[in-house]
């Protein structure tokens, strides 16, 4: 089963995630023949060994290697990480769409949990919690020095239990704040008619995705009295999901050829996934809302829309990340399991959107211009990410969003008013959508 998300170890959900991700089987695996290796692990069984019998304070066998496995793994990229037995059984109960936790998308950064986006109709979400601040402290105690793993073990706990974090954000005081633990059910579709125009959101490509886009679709059809003049498709702040289930949305609006391939280090570890014929939405107008959270299952969704002239795309510049891991159970999850990055993956085009996202036809704001630079919080801004090897020596670590040609809402407009929304039904209704998908596409 493929997956695409942030996930548990390197990027992790609190109760869980969703980053681009495929269980494996054990397979047989080739060890090296060269002594330098077993050289280099008889070093390391000596310093544990060393640690276990002369360090100052009695220390845990097991958590001392699961620490080195991970920092190991984390070396390599954000997202390459080892997950032990019990985070291994909430990961795969979470694809279900139904956890306990505070409900948002985190990773480590700079010894501190950061917030890729909070998840909708959560706590974390109805507390103001946003994409980039970063949760400092729990119940008063620093979370510097702790893992990932630990910290997201601290914020969980039984639902109607209250938590206190401490969060920093940019240009504000430390924020504390508290928050109740609850049972995430996720409601992964909504939908409905926003004057005249169909609206269905998609809060993350779990196993309910498709199958929500559809009856929703449906829906808003009968509805509509027919035909749906114009839909309006929400992938903002999804942070991604089941790989299978973005081709299956994306099955909704394409009929056949290409959405997404995967392309592994070997000439011949190439997949492609195409998309089934006969798309339910077909000759509906479509716009694909996205931001800086939109990410993995989210991505490819647009990224085919878009390749495929299917739609336009409105927003700010995706999240980035690109790239396929492969979550391999060790003696059948007894042993936890190895999520490690394997792939690429590839829009239609061959377009890697690795670190540098999906950038928009029209790029809309959905804050007003305050003056101040601010830079884009990416793929590319997690420690040791991959690069975008199209673009490696073009890119810069991270975009500065004022390079951007952004449309900004007018001073004194409402954020809670949702202005990219307004002006995807506006260009909808307003008669030149065609002409403007005309001149996106060239």
């Amino acid at each position: 089963m493929k997956i695409v998300l942030p996930a548990l170890g390197s990027v992790a959900a609190i109760a869980l995630f969703a980053f681009s991700t495929t269980y494996q089987s054990a397979v047989a695996v080739e060890r090296p023949a060269y002594d330098e290796t077993f050289e280099q692990l008889e070093l390391f069984a000596d310093v544990l060994a060393r640690v276990r019998s002369q360090y100052v304070v009695e220390v845990d066998d097991s958590e001392l290697i699961e620490d080195a496995m991970n920092g190991m793994l984390q070396s390599l990229d954000p997202h390459s990480s080892y997950i032990n037995p019990e985070a291994f059984r909430e990961m795969r109960m979470n694809t279900k769409g139904e956890y306990g936790g505070l409900g948002m998308e985190v990773t480590m950064e700079d010894g501190f949990v950061k917030v890729i986006s909070p998840i909708d109709d959560t706590p974390a979400k109805r507390a103001g919690i946003k994409a980039g601040d970063y949760i400092t402290e729990i119940e008063g105690k620093s979370l510097i020095g702790a893992t990932l793993s630990e910290a997201v073990g601290q914020m969980r706990g039984k639902p109607g239990e209250p938590i206190n974090i401490t969060v920093i954000r940019e240009g504000e005081d430390p924020l504390y704040i508290d928050i109740v633990r609850e049972v995430i059910k996720r409601q992964t579709v909504k939908h409905e008619m926003k004057d005249g125009i169909g609206y269905i959101r998609i809060a993350q490509f779990n196993e309910k995705a498709a199958d929500g886009l559809k009856d929703s679709i449906a829906a808003l059809q009968k509805e509509s009295g027919g035909r749906l003049p114009g839909l309006v498709l929400d992938l903002r702040g999804n942070p991604g999901g089941l790989l299978t289930q973005s081709v299956e949305v994306s099955s909704v609006f394409l009929n056949g050829g290409e959405v997404v391939s995967t392309r592994g280090r070997r000439s011949d570890d190439v997949n492609v996934y195409n998309a089934e014929k006969g798309q339910m939405a077909k000759d509906v107008p479509l716009i694909v809302l996205v931001d800086g959270a939109s990410a993995s299952a989210s991505e490819i969704v647009a990224g085919a829309v878009q390749d495929k002239g299917r739609g336009l795309i409105l927003g700010m510049t995706t999240f980035g990340k690109g790239s396929v891991q492969d979550v391999i159970p060790l003696r059948g999850g007894r042993d936890g399991a190895l999520k490690i990055t394997t792939q690429r993956y590839y829009t239609p085009n061959g377009r890697s959107i690795q670190s540098s996202g999906i950038v928009p036809d029209l790029t809309i704001s959905a804050i007003p211009d305050d003056g101040e630079e601010h830079k884009r919080f990416s793929e590319a801004s997690l420690p040791n990410a991959i690069e975008n090897e199209d673009t490696a020596e073009e890119m810069a670590d991270e975009v500065d969003v004022v390079d951007l040609k952004i449309d900004y809402p007018p001073e004194g407009f409402e954020i809670s008013d949702d202005y990219q929304l307004q002006q995807a039904i506006a260009l909808l209704k307003s008669g030149t959508y065609a002409e403007k998908l005309a001149a996106a596409r060239g």
